[in-house]
């Protein structure tokens, strides 16, 4: 089966399972990320000479959110389904291993994920996924995430020492904040600075009509 094919059915794959879920990573999170991957990976080519599997990246990408931990799936699980989906459409060992490898780790699991990733590949599907947390679109997923855990909006008395905050504006500070600073391309940095900004603006704002300062 052409690399062409085997995208084609994976995409088919993905939107069946995440169609419609509600906690923001939904399929339409999957085609942004893919999106940004790809225009990613084009513009580091001049970097790595060429030298990136835009194939990898585009199986990573769409895969990434397969079984996540979020819904109760492990590292196994998720090695599981994705193995055996792209055994079936006869991709190599090699690169089934190296999608495996991207979505097993590409999660910020609450900050306490410390692996670096190792491949060009991998740091590209990250920083798409991190993007799409972040700015206009990141805000709105946080909601929806925040609606989906049945999280009050905020707490003024959350402590953000502790980690895990209860409310929806913690989240930023203990997690999308930080994301800006943790791309790992210079082109997923560049993306990030408007979206980081927006979050700043949206945040000033909406501590100033909690207060009733606006």
């Amino acid at each position: 089966m052409n690399r062409k094919l085997i995208v084609k059915k994976t995409k088919e794959f993905v939107k069946a399972k995440l169609e419609g879920e509600g906690s923001g990573h939904d399929w339409w999170h999957i085609v942004r990320v893919y999106n940004n991957a790809l225009d990613i990976a084009e513009k580091e080519e001049t970097f790595y000479e060429g030298n990136i599997d835009v194939f990898v990246v585009e199986l990573g990408a769409l895969l990434h959110d397969v079984a996540d931990h979020k819904f109760g799936y492990s590292d196994k699980d998720r090695k599981e389904i994705i193995s055996n989906f792209l055994m079936e459409l006869g991709v190599q060992n090699e690169i089934i291993e190296h999608v495996v490898y991207i979505a097993n780790n590409i999660s910020f699991k609450g900050g306490k994920n410390k692996h670096k990733m190792e491949t060009i590949e991998g740091e590209i599907v990250q920083d798409a996924d991190r993007l799409d947390a972040i700015g206009a679109i990141g805000i709105g997923r946080t909601f929806a995430y925040g609606g989906y855990k049945k999280r009050v909006m905020y707490n003024p008395d959350c402590n953000l020492e502790i980690e895990d905050s209860e409310d929806t504006i913690s989240h930023f500070y203990e997690k999308l904040l930080l994301l800006k600073d943790r791309m790992n391309t210079k082109t997923g940095y560049k993306k990030a600075q408007n979206r980081h900004r927006v979050m700043e603006e949206f945040l000033e704002n909406f501590h100033s009509e909690w207060n009733g300062d606006k």
